[in-house]
């Protein structure tokens, strides 16, 4: 068996889906030798279906991106050693607040959300974020995508099928306050300090984050003794978990894991 820098992985779920998108990669990572772990998010520990019937949901609703990275900080803490750390889209954001605090042994953003201070000006990453964002609306409502901006900001190019498929698998209500907290000091990162290993994967077909967000994302990191590695894919898009070559993105994790230093 390869060495290891953890044999244990915590998964970070991004917003406006459930856990159960881990699914497929905890079963992967589990025949590689992993200890996985894919933590419902406080107030989501239902099925997409059941969370979506609760719309409007003001516990949903009052989610913050302090509350919800502690959370995560506390079922870390409770391990017996630290792991790896694999976020998406939001749950990349945490990965990167997470590995700041010394808390994983390395960590992969997987088309993440953007730090505070990183920009792209690609067009689609603002229509795809204006809704979640919903300024003019109550934050005490919860916000759930329609299925239309769901087959822009997640499935864009795939077929109509599996498309209806995805959103009633995944789709779920998000809080707007935690994706405003995203452009506040919650999100900030210092990218010049030293940190543990960290990989990004990016997806060229991506419209709600775009592969030039990450790119810029990854740029910033200054530490030169610190390993920071940026992997971009063309045709993956936000829903890139559930894409028929999610598998391709766990074996190249697998292999860049694998070949890390203990």
């Amino acid at each position: 068996m390869e060495k290891k820098v953890s044999k244990t992985i915590v998964f970070i779920t991004g917003a406006f889906v459930s856990n159960s998108s881990w699914d497929n990669w905890k079963t992967y990572f589990e025949e590689q030798g992993y200890n996985t772990l894919a933590p419902a998010w406080p107030h989501k520990n239902a099925s997409a279906c059941d969370l979506r019937q609760r719309q409007p949901d003001a516990a949903i609703a009052s989610q913050r991106l302090a509350g919800l990275t502690e959370y995560f900080a506390d079922i870390i803490k409770a391990l017996p050693h630290k792991p790896i750390l694999i976020g998406h889209s939001m749950g990349g954001l945490i990965t990167q607040l997470l590995l700041q605090r010394g808390l994983g042994a390395a960590g992969v953003a997987i088309h993440s959300l953007q730090p505070k201070g990183v920009f792209t000006f690609k067009y689609s990453f603002y229509k795809a974020g204006w809704g979640p964002l919903g300024f003019f609306t109550s934050s005490k409502k919860s916000y759930l995508m329609s299925f239309r901006e769901w087959q822009y900001a997640f499935t864009n190019g795939m077929t109509y099928e599996d498309q209806k498929q995805a959103y009633y698998d995944l789709a779920t209500p998000e809080s707007k306050l935690l994706v405003r907290d995203a452009l506040t000091y919650d999100a900030w990162i210092d990218f010049n300090r030293p940190h543990t290993p960290l990989l990004f994967l990016a997806g060229g077909n991506d419209n709600f984050i775009p592969a030039s967000l990450n790119y810029a994302n990854y740029k910033k990191y200054s530490d030169k003794s610190s390993i920071t590695d940026y992997r971009e894919s063309e045709s993956r898009n936000h829903y890139v978990l559930g894409q028929p070559t999610w598998t391709e993105d766990a074996e190249y994790i697998a292999g860049w894991l694998g070949a890390l230093p203990e």
